[in-house]
């Protein structure tokens, strides 16, 4: 890429895979965008305001969204995640799917059709064409777009969804590189709007219950946490139909560091603050050998399959550990190429207590003694409003994804300020190029961006924010 790509730029397929961002292009020493060097003004690894990138408008923290009588919502991206978040989207009061987007021309027609199905007028189908989803992002019909694609295109759709005036939701990770994430934070602001992390795990019961604890003091000072994805992906990163072009495994040859970060950290960094009061300054990783999906493919593929032009390094394990400013450690696993029970580990403790999931446990002074877990079932009462006055409603990953999109037009209907914003969203993707950096190190500790510069020493309200009148 050219050393600061202009995100006003028009962004085509072609010119994505001939600049290398699809291909990973020069990932060794100094390829990670972000890591040129140390003064490369795009890189955000520096710890004091001398490396923060120029604003390009006034922070977004706590700016609410307009109010919208009605969300009218683009989807680009139609594959397992896009198709099922159509009717968590439709379910939701007040909101309506007026376009989808795909390379998939089949799958553009499913997703038509389910928003027919369920009684709502037919979405405006974009198929196939380089630019289409840029002629989605255009459209005057959508007022937030959700980008649930491979991950080498979050960052560019994203980008266009801005540029056009609109806010956006994005998969995770939010983008691959520091510099993508430094271009999503300058342009919410440049153009005032909002740009999320939409799949975030931090709606769940169990993690809401404990954010509501923590703020009420029953953890007492935190000290440390723990946020994980661990999932046996191997059958599907090897089937032919689940993730299109085999994509994700791709993503195996290329990096060798944390890929998916966010559904551990997201709920840890609501707990500590994050942003709010507290911030990540530093992170170190390391991999082990890289023999899951090599093993995996000798046993189950077939001589002639194209996997076997493939060399994977990306460790079967990343495990990182990240310091923040007030010297808490937050510890974070990817694991998906082994067998391993799922997992997000979502563990809390400080002075008075510790909770760990999976299953869920709990062990608070003066509640409990004699160094025997406890039911966290008992502690019910800190429920949030949004599981005892709303529910899971259809569902997704037990009630959570429901819940966010719930949250997320209700905040936009209302004109309220949204629960997670762009800085959140950039922190929690930064380990992505922070852990694959270290390990390129050998281990050593790598600076974490501020993506508020400096703005996180103000204490204010994310995701346990009180239900509205």
């Amino acid at each position: 890429m050219v050393e600061r790509p202009d995100p006003e730029s028009q962004v085509s397929r072609r010119t994505l895979f001939r600049t290398g961002v699809v291909a990973g292009a020069a990932l060794g020493v100094g390829g990670l965008p972000g890591f040129a060097s140390a003064a490369d003004p795009l890189s955000g690894v520096g710890e004091d305001e001398r490396s923060w990138p120029a604003p390009q408008g006034a922070s977004m923290i706590d700016v609410p969204y307009e109010r919208h009588e009605h969300v009218r919502v683009g989807v680009i991206g139609l594959g397992n995640r896009g198709l099922g978040m159509i009717p968590l989207f439709l379910a939701v009061p007040g909101t309506k799917v007026t376009a989808v987007c795909d390379t998939n021309p089949e799958a553009v027609r499913r997703a038509v059709r389910q928003v027919r199905d369920a009684g709502h007028p037919e979405p405006a189908p974009y198929a196939g064409g380089d630019h289409d989803f840029e002629k989605l992002c255009a459209r005057d019909d959508v007022d937030l777009v959700y980008v649930a694609t491979p991950w080498e295109w979050h960052a560019p759709m994203a980008l266009a969804a801005l540029r056009n005036g609109k806010h956006v939701g994005v998969e995770c990770p939010l983008a691959m590189t520091l510099r993508e994430l430094w271009e999503l934070v300058d342009a919410s602001e440049r153009h005032r709007r909002h740009c999320i992390q939409l799949e975030n795990c931090c709606y769940g019961r169990n993690e809401l219950r404990v954010l509501r604890m923590v703020h009420e003091g029953r953890f007492g000072e935190l000290l440390h946490g723990a946020g994980a994805y661990i999932h046996d992906l191997r059958e599907l990163m090897f089937s032919d139909t689940y993730y299109a072009g085999e994509w994700r495994r791709t993503w195996h040859t290329r990096i060798n560091g944390d890929l998916y970060p966010t559904h551990g950290l997201g709920p840890v960094a609501n707990y500590m603050d994050v942003n709010r009061g507290d911030r990540l300054v530093r992170m170190t990783a390391m991999s082990t050998p890289a023999l899951g999906l090599a093993e995996y493919r000798q046993q189950h593929e077939q001589p002639g399959d194209s996997s076997w032009r493939e060399r994977y390094v990306k460790g079967d394990t990343t495990m990182s550990l990240i310091q923040t400013a007030r010297g808490r450690v937050i510890r974070l696993q990817h694991t998906v190429s082994n067998p391993h029970p799922y997992s997000r580990l979502n563990q809390i403790a400080g002075t008075k207590g510790v909770f760990e999931d999976y299953p869920p446990r709990i062990y608070l002074e003066p509640d409990h003694s004699g160094d025997r877990w406890a039911d966290f079932d008992d502690y019910a009462r800190y429920d949030h409003w949004l599981w005892t006055d709303v529910g899971p409603g259809p569902g997704g990953h037990g009630g959570m994804d429901y819940l966010m999109l719930y949250r997320t037009i209700q905040t936009m209907r209302l004109g309220l300020v949204p629960d997670i914003d762009v800085y959140d969203s950039a922190t929690w993707s930064a380990p992505v190029a922070l852990s694959a950096e270290s390990i390129r190190r050998g281990g050593a500790p790598v600076p974490f961006p501020d993506f508020t510069r400096g703005r996180w020493r103000q204490s204010r309200a994310g995701v346990d924010r009180p239900k509205p009148a």
